[in-house]
């Protein structure tokens, strides 16, 4: 859900841009453990499924993570870090193939909207900050909301990132997502402010407007996920 940052080796970049102005970059070679192995096999099996099987297959893996995520660990201590890693241990492809396709206002949708906001400020914290600097003046109550904190800088942004995951994994899906959606915004103020050339042939009052659609896609899902309808 977010911004241009390095040229991407995967062939669903377009696809993530298209739908929330998201470019993160390179992602390091991904470590998987036996933990998450049946991520994979739910893709496989989503391989040759009807449009209608995938999206049950979406809805079933996102249903199943929150509640795995939010399990107690060892000796009933708060075990959902290793969930909002999600994407470093199995690859953000891999959850590509299993919500990229989701509707936005999903709850496939929305994790891969969380998890995009993610790779993005941790592959691109630069521009990042700069684009939320630029916005934050503009956009006060949002940034109030998205957390981010005074003197923004690129440690700052993806601790906001990682903290809209914790979020869901702590009970408050709801909270998480309403703090994306906030963080969005004042992005696309900043893009908006900042003006500029194109960044890999779309211009910036487009991503913005991208930004803006994932804002309110976050903002409706958190709004269904109150009301019990969020699947």
């Amino acid at each position: 859900m977010l911004g241009p940052a390095a040229e991407q080796p995967v062939s669903w970049t377009g696809a993530r841009t298209r739908a929330t102005g998201v470019t993160p970059g390179p992602e390091p070679r991904p470590h998987k453990p036996a933990l998450f192995a049946d991520l994979t096999e739910m893709i496989d099996a989503a391989g040759g499924a009807s449009p209608h099987a995938r999206a049950e297959i979406a809805a079933a893996t996102a249903a199943v993570l929150v509640q795995a995520g939010r399990a107690p660990g060892e000796g009933d201590h708060y075990d959902g870090d290793r969930f909002v890693a999600l994407a470093d241990r199995v690859g953000i492809d891999t959850l590509a193939a299993l919500w990229r396709d989701a509707d936005p206002v999903s709850l496939p949708g929305a994790l891969w909207a969380l998890y995009l906001l993610r790779q993005w400020c941790r592959t691109a914290g630069e521009e990042v900050t700069r684009l939320w600097r630029a916005g934050e003046a503009l956009a006060p109550a949002e940034a109030a909301v998205a957390g981010v904190g005074e003197y923004a800088d690129a440690a700052a942004v993806q601790r906001a990132a990682d903290a809209v995951l914790v979020a869901v994994y702590q009970g408050d899906l709801d909270v998480g997502l309403e703090r994306a959606a906030s963080f969005f915004r004042v992005v696309a103020a900043g893009r908006r402010f900042l003006g500029g050339p194109a960044q890999h042939g779309t211009d910036g009052a487009d991503l913005a407007e991208r930004n803006d659609r994932a804002a309110a896609a976050l903002a409706a899902a958190a709004r269904e996920w109150r009301a019990g309808t969020l699947h």
